[in-house]
């Protein structure tokens, strides 16, 4: 059993994508990323089997899908690299975190939820949704670095591309409030292998309390099952309560515990 990597995703989808679809919901972070990935590997048994995979993307930001304990343990990057961060289940990035020398710290417990039958709020927010365009930009990147400081992400320069690329394909909306104004937001990923993601769900927090992130994430959730999604899948904040809640209304069910961690660099 042993780990293989490649910088190559035609060769990364011919040894994983069979397992990639079987566990496209276990696999969503790394079905996610793949195409922009730095780094990709697969954990393959003596049989050849694919059972584990992972993708890395700059700055050395490591992303689990399914990966088995045995598999985290033995994990060795190439040329001795070192993540910087790493996010997964729980069993595997402790397992991975307990058997690197590294010293590491708990950044953040995520839960990933599956939409089972969309139940969208009664009565309705005040307002409506509407796809974002290039004119929300300006008011788009500042809610996108705020959401990036809150979730503990790498922040990023410019957030430009990365919210263009939405708003052209249609996967990232607003909601108005009664007097039009932008008061929240919410983006879906590409399905790919049957699933896509809901995510950057973000209220300004000065209109918070009024139901705008319910009627946000239902339109995106509704946008990802007309794509031909069919799982639509979403993280959230273990430590926050008020978003957990809010999904199980919405018909969200959870199918694991994650963990994000934080390791400190090799004098």
């Amino acid at each position: 059993m042993s780990w293989h990597f490649t910088h190559d995703l035609g060769a990364f989808t011919a040894a994983a994508g069979a397992h990639l679809a079987a566990e496209p919901a276990r696999n969503t972070a790394v079905l996610t990323m793949m195409d922009g990935a730095e780094l990709l590997g697969w954990w393959a048994g003596p049989d050849g089997a694919v059972t584990g995979v992972l993708a890395a993307s700059p700055p050395a930001v490591l992303t689990f899908g399914v990966v088995p304990v045995e598999a985290a343990a033995a994990l060795v990057l190439p040329d001795g690299a070192d993540p910087a961060t790493l996010r997964g289940e729980t069993a595997a990035v402790e397992a991975y975190a307990g058997a690197t020398e590294l010293p590491w710290e708990p950044v953040m417990g995520i839960r990933l939820f599956r939409l089972g039958e969309l139940t969208p709020r009664d009565p309705a927010p005040a307002g409506r949704s509407r796809p974002a365009s290039t004119a929300d930009l300006p008011l788009l990147r500042d809610w996108t670095a705020d959401f990036a400081r809150v979730h503990r992400y790498e922040p990023q320069d410019d957030y430009t591309d990365f919210l263009t690329e939405r708003i052209t394909e249609g996967r990232l909306h607003v909601w108005e409030d009664p007097d039009g104004r932008p008061v929240a937001m919410a983006a879906v990923s590409r399905a790919i292998e049957g699933q896509a993601r809901v995510h950057l769900v973000y209220t300004s927090p000065a209109e918070r309390g009024r139901g705008y992130a319910a009627g946000v994430t239902t339109t995106v959730s509704r946008v990802a099952l007309a794509s031909g999604a069919a799982q639509v899948l979403l993280f959230t904040d273990l430590a926050n309560p008020t978003s957990n809640a809010l999904y199980q209304r919405l018909g969200y069910r959870p199918v694991s515990d994650h963990l994000g961690v934080r390791f400190t660099p090799r004098p």
